[in-house]
């Protein structure tokens, strides 16, 4: 369940002066070393105050990116899709269409300085959203990312719906989220996803739950809120 947006240690998530973040759309595929640019130059002029903070929902085509902790023999078939190395935290993930990845560039400056506290957020943040589809999801001890737990007649098990990896620069953050909305859950095969060999993955579809990605969007927005706080519209970067 969602805890409560008005706790303590997520209440210092929202800004002391209510600025609200830009939030902004791709409606087609970003490649993904533009992306990693954008958010470079974006981060150095956020943390500059010569820009306002930015989320920014997109897909990407079919992708594996590498976070500073990501094991070699994770990588299983380097030969799939193209393979980047990445500053973020995190090991090996996997990016592909049907796929909303929110990169999220906020001032943690102003939200707290506290970068524990700020990946809470986007735990709570995810929680929230698939909450908004009737989906029970949450975090697990010594596993990053949030989790659903599977059940059936004489069996049980848990995958992973969304991923979580950040960086933070002089206290602005980027790289973010990814949510599993309707991707091929077979693209996962050619990685560990995050190392983590012994559970599995999912998404809303796999659940049996038919969202559109403009449905995963609207959740995504209005839990992003409740925790953030407020949010306005604008064109997408690139």
């Amino acid at each position: 369940m969602l805890a409560d947006p008005l706790s303590p240690d997520l209440q210092k998530l929202r800004r002391g002066d209510g600025r609200p973040v830009e939030w902004t759309v791709s409606s087609t595929y970003v490649d993904y070393a533009a992306a990693e640019s954008f958010m470079e130059a974006r981060v150095a002029a956020i943390a500059a105050g010569e820009a306002a903070e930015l989320v920014w929902l997109l897909e990407h085509p079919p992708l594996y990116t590498a976070g500073v902790s990501a094991k070699d023999e994770d990588l299983l078939d380097a030969a799939r899709f193209p393979v980047h190395r990445t500053g973020r935290g995190g090991q090996f993930t996997y990016h592909g269409p049907g796929q909303r990845v929110a990169y999220v560039m906020l001032d943690l400056n102003q939200r707290g300085k506290d970068v524990r506290g700020f990946v809470r957020g986007l735990e709570q943040w995810l929680i929230g959203a698939l909450d908004r589809f009737g989906v029970e999801a949450g975090v697990r001890e010594g596993r990053v990312g949030v989790w659903v737990e599977r059940k059936g007649a004489g069996w049980s098990r848990e995958d992973k719906i969304a991923a979580i990896g950040v960086k933070v620069r002089k206290w602005v953050s980027f790289h973010g989220i990814s949510l599993n909305v309707e991707p091929d859950l077979e693209h996962f095969g050619g990685i560990v996803p995050c190392g983590i060999q012994e559970h599995g993955v999912t998404s809303l579809v796999d659940l049996g739950i038919l969202a559109t990605m403009d449905e995963a969007d609207a959740a995504l927005k209005n839990s992003f809120r409740q925790i953030f706080g407020p949010v306005t519209e604008s064109s997408p970067p690139l």
